[in-house]
Protein backbone atom coordinates (compact mmCIF):
# COMPACT_ATOMS: atom_id res chain seq x y z
CA UNK A 1 0.00 0.00 0.00
CA UNK A 2 1.17 3.50 -0.66
CA UNK A 3 1.67 5.97 2.19
CA UNK A 4 -1.20 8.49 2.22
CA UNK A 5 -0.45 9.74 5.73
CA UNK A 6 0.83 13.15 4.62
CA UNK A 7 -1.94 13.83 2.14
CA UNK A 8 -4.57 16.34 3.27
CA UNK A 9 -8.13 15.18 3.86
CA UNK A 10 -10.62 16.20 1.21
CA UNK A 11 -14.19 15.49 0.21
CA UNK A 12 -14.19 12.44 -2.08
CA UNK A 13 -17.06 11.22 -4.20
CA UNK A 14 -17.17 8.57 -6.93
CA UNK A 15 -19.96 7.22 -9.10
CA UNK A 16 -19.67 3.93 -10.99
CA UNK A 17 -22.10 1.90 -13.04
CA UNK A 18 -22.73 -1.56 -14.44
CA UNK A 19 -25.31 -3.11 -16.75
CA UNK A 20 -26.68 -6.65 -16.44
CA UNK A 21 -28.38 -7.93 -19.60
CA UNK A 22 -30.85 -10.63 -18.61
CA UNK A 23 -32.83 -11.54 -21.69
CA UNK A 24 -36.58 -11.26 -21.99
CA UNK A 25 -37.70 -14.08 -19.67
CA UNK A 26 -35.45 -13.29 -16.69
CA UNK A 27 -36.06 -9.56 -17.14
CA UNK A 28 -39.80 -10.12 -16.94
CA UNK A 29 -39.41 -12.19 -13.79
CA UNK A 30 -37.28 -9.49 -12.16
CA UNK A 31 -39.78 -6.81 -13.15
CA UNK A 32 -42.67 -8.82 -11.68
CA UNK A 33 -40.65 -9.95 -8.62
CA UNK A 34 -41.22 -13.64 -9.44
CA UNK A 35 -37.80 -15.13 -8.73
CA UNK A 36 -37.58 -17.82 -6.05
CA UNK A 37 -34.64 -16.14 -4.29
CA UNK A 38 -36.68 -13.00 -3.70
CA UNK A 39 -36.60 -9.33 -4.67
CA UNK A 40 -33.61 -9.08 -6.99
CA UNK A 41 -33.33 -5.30 -6.91
CA UNK A 42 -33.54 -5.02 -3.12
CA UNK A 43 -31.01 -7.81 -2.51
CA UNK A 44 -28.62 -6.41 -5.14
CA UNK A 45 -28.86 -2.97 -3.55
CA UNK A 46 -27.83 -4.38 -0.16
CA UNK A 47 -25.05 -6.42 -1.80
CA UNK A 48 -23.69 -3.27 -3.44
CA UNK A 49 -23.61 -1.45 -0.12
CA UNK A 50 -21.88 -4.40 1.50
CA UNK A 51 -19.39 -4.57 -1.37
CA UNK A 52 -18.45 -0.91 -0.93
CA UNK A 53 -17.90 -1.43 2.78
CA UNK A 54 -15.70 -4.52 2.21
CA UNK A 55 -13.60 -3.20 -0.69
CA UNK A 56 -10.31 -3.10 1.23
CA UNK A 57 -10.79 -6.77 2.15
CA UNK A 58 -11.40 -7.74 -1.49
CA UNK A 59 -8.83 -5.60 -3.35
CA UNK A 60 -5.39 -6.35 -1.88
CA UNK A 61 -3.78 -2.89 -1.93
CA UNK A 62 -6.82 -0.72 -1.20
CA UNK A 63 -6.82 1.38 1.93
CA UNK A 64 -9.61 0.84 4.42
CA UNK A 65 -11.58 4.09 4.33
CA UNK A 66 -14.47 5.50 6.31
CA UNK A 67 -17.45 5.84 4.01
CA UNK A 68 -19.97 8.52 4.91
CA UNK A 69 -22.45 7.60 2.18
CA UNK A 70 -23.14 4.68 -0.14
CA UNK A 71 -26.11 4.90 -2.48
CA UNK A 72 -26.95 2.10 -4.89
CA UNK A 73 -29.70 2.64 -7.44
CA UNK A 74 -31.01 -0.03 -9.78
CA UNK A 75 -33.34 0.60 -12.68
CA UNK A 76 -34.90 -1.57 -15.35
CA UNK A 77 -34.13 -0.84 -19.00
CA UNK A 78 -36.79 -2.65 -20.99
CA UNK A 79 -35.23 -1.77 -24.36
CA UNK A 80 -32.15 -3.87 -23.45
CA UNK A 81 -33.86 -6.28 -20.97
CA UNK A 82 -31.26 -5.07 -18.51
CA UNK A 83 -30.76 -3.93 -14.95
CA UNK A 84 -28.78 -0.69 -14.84
CA UNK A 85 -26.83 -0.15 -11.64
CA UNK A 86 -25.35 3.09 -10.34
CA UNK A 87 -23.23 3.26 -7.19
CA UNK A 88 -22.28 6.47 -5.42
CA UNK A 89 -19.71 6.50 -2.61
CA UNK A 90 -18.65 9.47 -0.49
CA UNK A 91 -15.99 10.00 2.15
CA UNK A 92 -13.84 12.65 3.75
CA UNK A 93 -10.28 11.40 3.69
CA UNK A 94 -6.82 11.01 2.21
CA UNK A 95 -7.63 8.61 -0.62
CA UNK A 96 -10.38 8.28 -3.18
CA UNK A 97 -13.49 6.14 -3.28
CA UNK A 98 -13.36 5.00 -6.89
CA UNK A 99 -12.61 1.39 -5.96
CA UNK A 100 -15.49 1.36 -3.48
CA UNK A 101 -17.93 2.62 -6.12
CA UNK A 102 -16.65 0.14 -8.74
CA UNK A 103 -16.78 -2.73 -6.24
CA UNK A 104 -20.30 -1.76 -5.21
CA UNK A 105 -21.54 -1.72 -8.81
CA UNK A 106 -19.77 -5.02 -9.55
CA UNK A 107 -21.13 -6.81 -6.47
CA UNK A 108 -24.65 -5.59 -7.19
CA UNK A 109 -24.29 -6.89 -10.77
CA UNK A 110 -22.97 -10.26 -9.60
CA UNK A 111 -25.90 -10.52 -7.20
CA UNK A 112 -28.37 -9.92 -10.02
CA UNK A 113 -26.61 -12.70 -11.95
CA UNK A 114 -26.72 -15.07 -8.97
CA UNK A 115 -30.41 -14.49 -8.38
CA UNK A 116 -31.33 -14.95 -12.07
CA UNK A 117 -29.08 -17.88 -13.04
CA UNK A 118 -31.82 -20.41 -12.22
CA UNK A 119 -33.77 -18.95 -15.17
CA UNK A 120 -30.89 -18.57 -17.65
CA UNK A 121 -27.11 -18.52 -17.83
CA UNK A 122 -27.27 -16.25 -20.87
CA UNK A 123 -26.65 -13.18 -18.70
CA UNK A 124 -24.06 -10.56 -19.58
CA UNK A 125 -22.47 -8.17 -17.11
CA UNK A 126 -21.04 -5.23 -19.03
CA UNK A 127 -20.12 -1.59 -18.94
CA UNK A 128 -18.60 -1.64 -15.45
CA UNK A 129 -17.03 1.80 -15.36
CA UNK A 130 -16.25 4.88 -13.34
CA UNK A 131 -18.63 7.68 -14.32
CA UNK A 132 -17.19 10.46 -12.17
CA UNK A 133 -15.01 11.30 -9.21
CA UNK A 134 -14.33 14.43 -7.21
CA UNK A 135 -11.61 15.38 -4.76
CA UNK A 136 -7.97 14.51 -4.47
CA UNK A 137 -4.74 15.86 -5.90
CA UNK A 138 -5.46 14.89 -9.50
CA UNK A 139 -8.78 16.72 -9.49
CA UNK A 140 -12.16 15.78 -10.79
CA UNK A 141 -13.07 13.30 -13.52
CA UNK A 142 -16.27 13.16 -15.53
CA UNK A 143 -16.84 10.53 -18.22
CA UNK A 144 -17.98 12.27 -21.40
Amino acid sequence: MIDVGKKPDSERTAVASAVVRLGEEAFGMVRQNQLKKGDVLAVAQIAGIQGAKLTSQLIPLCHNILLSQVDISLSLDESRWAVVIQALCHSQGKTGVEMEALTAASLAALTVYDMCKAVTHDIIIEEVKLLSKTGGQRGDFQRG
